[in-house]
């Protein structure tokens, strides 16, 4: 078995993926500059393969954009595939910084993948994002409604979506581009786990809540049309998504067409069903604030994951429940994440 190139492998999703990669059997290589990743999640990872075979993981801290490594990576490991996840991913901060975006996650992903077609790596596996769709004119989402991307985040993603497309016309680069929802979660073993500076996402924000690290968690809005007036979110766990990324590959492999795919549950959760099951999962009261509603919020996100379930037999194993009691592991073995030693 050859061996994959996982660039953004430290960060969260990425370091879900690499831990997938080498249960199953792969040698991986993890490219990342660091800017988000955190090194202690590949080092946490390489401590897990004592006793197997040294050259299983292999690690780089360097830039998709830089050619000469690149071609290094992939020459000095016979790498024959692709997981790409580096790219920036704050949309609030696309929106301030447009051009930053468009040049770290559009610009140097084609770059990368021009590298890569002159290597002659023809299997690629890209980390997209539900944001190209923008404020969906559907519920649940399915892969064929328009794409209209409302920030700069999702309009960088869907661009490098569409050069592969027409890289696969021009060198015949076989691709796949999952776009997925809410990730939530942490490995089983507590191991590795979502670190992020600055946290923008509800669960990790409801944990950080449960622990004392904020004195509150913000409700933005509570006057939707839904159930309880709080919005809706399709929540899937990192583990269930790096499985994704994974068989994706393998099918790529075998043969199996290019395309875009969703990837989540189909069913989604409220603000105020989350914060109730992470009171329920803790043990703790967590105090919550009604705000106003956020601009660009829409009232639901749920995915129609129908095609990757008929074209992979993929199935999420993992219900809410199982995310935050597996990321509330997470932060109470390592509350300020990967800069402290584990409890």
């Amino acid at each position: 078995m050859k061996t994959v190139l996982v660039t953004g492998g430290a960060g969260y999703i990425g370091s879900h993926t690499v831990q997938v990669l080498l249960q199953k059997g792969y040698s991986v290589v993890v490219l990342d500059n660091l800017t988000t990743g955190h090194r202690e999640a590949i080092d946490v990872l390489s401590q897990s393969l004592k006793g197997t075979s040294s050259e299983q993981l292999s690690f780089y801290h360097g830039d998709i954009a830089d050619r000469a490594l690149v071609k290094e990576i992939v020459v000095r490991h016979d790498v024959n595939a692709v997981i790409h996840f580096a790219a920036k991913s704050l949309v609030g901060e696309s929106m301030q910084r447009p051009d930053l975006y468009f040049l770290e996650n559009t610009g140097k992903s084609v770059q990368l993948f021009s590298t890569l077609q002159e290597c002659g790596v023809r299997h690629i596996i890209f980390s997209s994002t539900a944001a190209v769709y923008g404020i969906p004119e559907q519920i649940p989402i399915s892969e064929t409604i328009r794409k209209q991307p409302v920030n700069p985040y999702g309009e960088s993603k869907l661009m490098i979506e569409q050069s592969l497309r027409w890289m696969e016309e021009a060198y015949g680069v076989k691709w796949v581009a999952l776009r997925y929802f809410n990730a939530a979660g942490a490995s089983l073993n507590g191991e590795i786990g979502e670190d992020h500076d600055p946290e923008t996402h509800l669960i990790p924000l409801v944990l950080k809540t449960a622990l004392g690290q904020r004195e509150s968690i913000h409700i933005f809005g509570t006057d939707y049309d839904t159930p309880d007036g709080t919005c809706i979110r399709d929540y899937i766990h990192v583990l269930d998504l790096a499985e994704a990324h994974v068989l994706a590959l393998a099918a790529l492999q075998r043969g199996m067409a290019s395309g875009a795919w969703n990837v989540g549950t189909g069913n989604g959760y409220t603000v105020r069903e989350v914060i109730e099951m992470a009171r329920t999962v803790t043990g703790r009261e967590i105090r919550s604030i009604e705000a106003e509603r956020r601009a660009g919020d829409p009232a639901v996100l749920v995915a129609d994951a129908s095609l990757i379930m008929t074209r992979l037999n993929w199935r999420p194993k993992y219900g809410l429940r199982d995310m935050i009691e597996s990321a509330w592991q997470w932060h109470v073995n390592r509350p300020e994440g990967y800069s402290e030693a584990p409890n």
